[in-house]
């Protein structure tokens, strides 16, 4: 994970520029430079993943054109050695100096050929311009904003924008920007082809492209570990890596002191995949004491990614101060393609394939977000396999018909998919899951709320929510949040779009809060 700012023309305030570039220096702890890129500037923060040596050091360039790239690209090699062929060279073993010789030779067309996960500036020394393009599902951070005299300014987080632009505003994902125009260049939701395969040919390609998309993201220069809730989706990802992996992989679970529920869970899959696993307990005084910090790393007001933030945060601390790792996988992106609780109410196959595409389109605001936070912050970074491009697309590509829980199960094609071949105890594969903040333990979430209601009498809460007309609190703990949130980030509450809840059109799902255990169904999950 690295930090990368662009600015687009003369800086109005240098010094601005520099501040606001120091307070993402958690992304890039290995080193910094800025350079003069035609009569803008191009900033990077280096976090050494691939390519360790000095010479990986950002910006690279090329015959007068500059590139900073936050980013993963996978199968590089590949690229190089064509580029290669055609009397390029390389002083690294960095992934992202491939990016302005695939430029030179593509243009704007390079950024549909990429398998990664990227946010990336380029400055174009022949034109002058400015490129600024990210990955189609955004699971990199960029946003952008305009200074007082109109220059375009791009940034890894808002915090590197305060100060230096008015509205700051999230780079969309799948788009690149060019001449003043995003241009949508992946849309990953945009199904060309319905995939009507039978039951049994959709499992197989589901354990595929997800076992494919699990082992690309174990290459790195740097040691990788693994976060491990005891749910399935992070399971999965851990079963897969350790069947890969020549050495015991590296496995952390968090869960609060009274009521962890999960810990149990994760430590039936760590035994049985054979990790070396580590378990993190915090208390009640852990999530209060941190919450303020969680609402400022995240530049967030949403509910569902601020509880589930508290866990993830402080297992990734500990994580950062008590080993050498320097990649996390995660198994985020599951629910949004296979399903959460709250689908089951889906009202048809069409409906829960709009959901799942709005989902997608959104995940770069809310649980990709907190997990690039939450890791970044910790200098770590961030890889999730079920974001793998290729993955996505076959996923969203399905009939929609076999994704609905038409099987009493969640999630079913899933669980199906890696029902044989031993990857996990039976019990845990068809085990439902709580969401992540709950699985911590019932008592965080409790704990937050409780905590939200003693600030607030109800006419305090009536009379200091009404400020807000964007996103209004709708209950005491979000009132709390959004002023957590207003504190750093004045006024760009835009930024997210709104509060990630269940489809309230939905019958069954028209509730006052995103936990799952208000549903229904909710049933065994979490038990």
């Amino acid at each position: 994970m690295c930090s990368i700012i662009g600015y687009c023309g003369p800086a109005a305030d240098f010094d601005a520029f520099q501040r606001g570039f120091a307070r993402t220096v958690s992304r890039g702890p290995d080193g910094s430079r800025v350079v003069r890129a035609g009569e803008g500037l191009l900033g990077f923060r280096r976090l050494s993943i691939m390519g360790l040596t000095p010479e990986g050091m950002q910006p690279f360039g090329l015959e007068g054109c500059w590139c900073v790239c936050n980013g993963e690209i996978y199968g590089f090699e590949k690229l190089r050695r064509e580029l290669e062929g055609k009397g390029y060279s390389f002083r690294s073993g960095s992934d992202c100096e491939i990016l302005l010789p695939l430029y030179r030779e593509y243009g704007t067309d390079m950024f549909a050929m990429l398998d990664a996960e990227f946010a990336c500036v380029i400055y174009d020394g022949g034109t002058g311009e400015f490129i600024a393009a990210r990955d189609p599902i955004g699971i990199r951070p960029l946003y952008y904003g305009r200074d007082p005299g109109g220059t375009m300014v791009f940034a890894s987080e808002p915090k590197n924008l305060i100060g230096i632009v008015g509205e700051i505003a999230p780079f969309p994902p799948g788009h690149y920007y060019r001449g003043g125009e995003f241009v949508c260049y992946r849309d990953m939701t945009r199904v060309g082809q319905v995939c009507r395969d039978n039951l049994d040919t959709v499992c197989a390609g589901i354990r595929e492209k997800l076992t494919a998309g699990v082992e690309k993201r174990l290459v790195a220069d740097a040691r990788v570990g693994f976060l491990l809730s005891g749910g399935l989706d992070s399971s999965l990802v851990c079963a897969i890596a350790a069947k890969k992996s020549k050495t015991p992989i590296r496995t952390f679970a968090i869960g609060m002191d009274t009521d962890a529920i999960d810990l149990k869970y994760a430590r039936q899959v760590a035994d049985y995949i054979g990790s070396d696993h580590t378990e993190v307990i915090i208390t009640r005084q852990d999530v209060l004491d941190n919450l303020e910090t969680v609402v400022e790393l995240l530049g967030t007001y949403d509910i569902t990614t601020i509880r589930a933030s508290m866990g993830m945060y402080l297992v990734c601390r500990a994580i950062h101060e008590q080993t050498d790792i320097r990649v996390i996988l995660t198994g985020e992106i599951s629910d949004e393609l296979f399903g959460y609780k709250y689908t089951d109410y889906a009202p048809s196959a069409l409906a829960f394939q709009e959901e799942a595409a709005k989902r997608v389109r959104e995940l770069h605001m809310y649980d990709v977000l907190r997990a690039d936070r939450c890791i970044s912050v910790n200098s770590l970074e961030a890889r999730v396999p079920f974001g793998d491009l290729d993955f996505v697309g076959y996923v969203m590509s399905i009939d929609p018909e076999k994704k609905l829980n038409r099987y009493g199960k969640g999630k079913y094609l899933l669980r199906k998919a890696f029902e044989e071949g031993d990857w996990l105890p039976e019990g845990i594969l068809w085990r439902e899951k709580a969401a992540f903040s709950d699985a911590v333990g019932h008592s965080l979430v409790d704990d937050l709320k409780e905590y939200a209601e003693e600030l607030y009498t109800d006419e305090e809460f009536e009379a200091r929510r009404r400020k807000y007309g964007h996103a209004q609190p709708f209950t005491k703990e979000s009132l709390l949040y959004r002023e957590l949130f207003e504190k750093y980030y004045p006024g760009q509450s835009g930024m997210v779009a709104d509060f990630w809840m269940p489809n309230r059109d939905w019958e069954g799902c028209d509730v006052n809060d995103p936990s799952a255990r208000v549903l229904a169904n909710y049933g065994e999950s979490g038990v």
